[in-house]
């Protein structure tokens, strides 16, 4: 009887989180649906801090009428720590054609303080946009599977690539070039 409980409550789980992301993120195409066809992600004002190459204030993703890159990191994770050379390698490569932005999902004020996100920020030689989402909203937007993990927008809004796990520069260029290549179109 017991363990009959538990997987009953293990599956309910799976219903409930599959539900959540089907609400926030509808669901999937199966019919084959064209990267003209998806519709455009609805901006969010992220909060910025002061760090090398970022101004405390605010940002809007995706930036309106320009390709956006958003990398999602903590600072606990080692693979986003080992993968920073890349990312910065990728936005030497093409900062100037596209918003870079980095954004920590970790609960900034209570399990981290800014000024350890900026710490680990200089650590790693980060000089781009730095942004905080402690409550995770965006991160539920683009419904992202664990960290790191990256998104490439397009002028217009449409996600035209996302992946998570560790990526070499060469995957962040190619993920942020199909962004520049539609040129929201």
């Amino acid at each position: 009887m017991r363990r009959r409980d538990v997987l009953a409550g293990l599956g309910s789980v799976g219903v409930i989180g599959g539900a959540g992301a089907v609400a926030l993120g509808g669901l999937p195409s199966l019919d084959g649906e064209t990267d003209d066809e998806k519709e455009p992600v609805e901006p969010r004002t992220v909060e910025t801090i002061e760090a090398p190459g970022s101004e405390a204030g605010e940002v809007r993703l995706p930036a309106a009428d320009q390709p956006t890159f958003i990398d999602f990191f903590a600072t606990w994770c080692d693979p986003c720590e080992e993968q920073m050379p890349a990312l910065i390698e990728a936005h030497d490569q093409l900062g100037d054609d596209v918003r870079f932005v980095s954004v920590t999902n970790e609960a900034v004020g209570r399990s981290v303080t800014k000024a350890e996100v900026v710490d680990w920020w200089e650590r790693n030689d980060g000089n781009w946009t730095l942004g905080i989402d402690p409550t995770a909203e965006l991160s539920a937007q683009y419904s992202i599977a664990g960290i790191p993990y990256a998104v490439a927008i397009d002028a217009s809004g449409r996600i035209q690539w996302s992946a998570g796990g560790q990526k070499s520069t060469d995957e962040f260029v190619s993920g942020i070039e199909q962004a520049l290549e539609t040129g929201g179109q």
